[in-house]
């Protein structure tokens, strides 16, 4: 049976995560990871100091070429999970190019190199809700705290595509490409449409991972900006449940091909910005926030309907937002040193 897992974004933070949960698994991990992203050398200490067994590659997936000899010399993989990108709608807008060039052409050549070098293998595609643009067409009530949707408890895989922004459109390339390549080459290919994931070893920025960030400038004594008015809500899934998923899904590798689903929190996990910072206030943690117009392809809600990974795959979230929080501001106070490090070479004096 095949042991190796390749990991693009192994030194990020759901990368790191999903490479510590694979080798207690007794899979061997192989990274490709540029490690250019703040925090990501502390993430890959923190997989040798706690002997995650793995190799690191510093190959970036715009580099075709460079990807294959990977594939030929470590592969076949019986799972090559995709989670390096370019992350944020604010990069994307400023320089759509390398957005582009990233997202979508990095996630062809994964595509490829799985097609040509190792076509047994399940490709996970880390997807992203703003697939679904800013659900324009779809009811949404203001309350006192929150938006609600006004007919429905969350959103579906049946909800029209709307590649709203920059990111959007790259990021929703890559998503249509892993559900073609099931069909018309018969790979095994996944697309999980992602919600927000938080936790422990998430060096979140203002434009995304925000609930480290406010939880990090909270500590610090950072100022933080809402865009918006702070009544948009989000479903927050605990990486801990994300990498159980990724297990459930090479569980069941064989029912996959060319399947797409919404992951995320769910309702029971969904907050505004607004009772997200109640919550921190509870906990002993003060943010100084000031307001600026929404960004291009800002959603007002988005909560993930889960019901068709439940049915499909087993899996169901299972850690309460307040059990997460307390795990990840607990991280954040334990390793201020680290992260001070992190904010001061970003330009932050903490």
């Amino acid at each position: 049976m095949n042991h190796k897992i390749l990991i693009t974004g192994g030194a990020g933070f759901i990368g790191c995560h999903t490479a510590a949960y694979f080798a207690r698994q007794g899979y061997t991990i192989t990274i490709i990871d540029t490690l250019v992203r703040e925090g990501t050398e502390h993430n890959l200490r923190w997989l040798q100091e706690t002997r995650v067994p793995h190799t690191h590659h510093a190959i970036d997936v715009r580099d075709g070429d460079r990807l294959a000899t990977v594939f030929s010399s470590e592969g076949p993989f019986a799972a090559v999970i995709h989670l390096a990108a370019q992350v944020a709608v604010t990069t994307s807008v400023a320089n759509p190019r390398i957005d582009f060039e990233v997202n979508a052409a990095g996630t062809f050549n994964l595509l490829e190199c799985v097609r040509t070098l190792s076509p047994d293998s399940l490709f996970i595609y880390a997807s992203t809700n703003k697939v679904y643009g800013n659900l324009q067409n779809v009811s949404v009530v203001e309350q006192k705290t929150r938006y609600t949707f006004s007919n429905r408890d969350g959103i579906g895989e049946g909800q029209n595509l709307d590649f709203h922004s920059p990111y959007g459109c790259s990021k929703g390339c890559g998503d249509q490409y892993v559900i073609d390549f099931a069909r018309i080459y018969n790979l095994r290919t996944v697309s999980f449409r992602q919600s927000c994931i938080y936790g422990e070893r998430q060096f979140g920025v203002e434009d995304q991972g925000w609930v480290a960030w406010f939880m990090i400038a909270a500590v610090f004594g950072l100022p933080v900006t809402i865009y918006g008015n702070g009544k948009q809500v989000r479903d927050l899934l605990y990486v801990g449940d994300l990498t159980e998923l990724y297990g459930c899904a090479l569980k069941n590798r064989d029912r996959l091909r060319g399947e797409a689903f919404n992951i995320g929190g769910g309702p029971q996990n969904a907050l505004s910005l607004l009772e997200f910072f109640d919550i921190l206030q509870a906990e002993g943690l003060h943010l100084n926030f000031t307001y600026e117009p929404w960004r291009p392809g800002d959603q007002k809600i988005f909560i993930s309907d889960n019901s068709k990974a439940h049915a499909l795959l087993g899996w169901s979230p299972r850690t309460a937002y307040r059990a997460g929080f307390k795990a990840l501001i607990s991280w954040v106070k334990e390793n201020r040193q680290m992260l001070r490090t992190i904010l001061e070479a970003r330009g932050h004096n903490s």
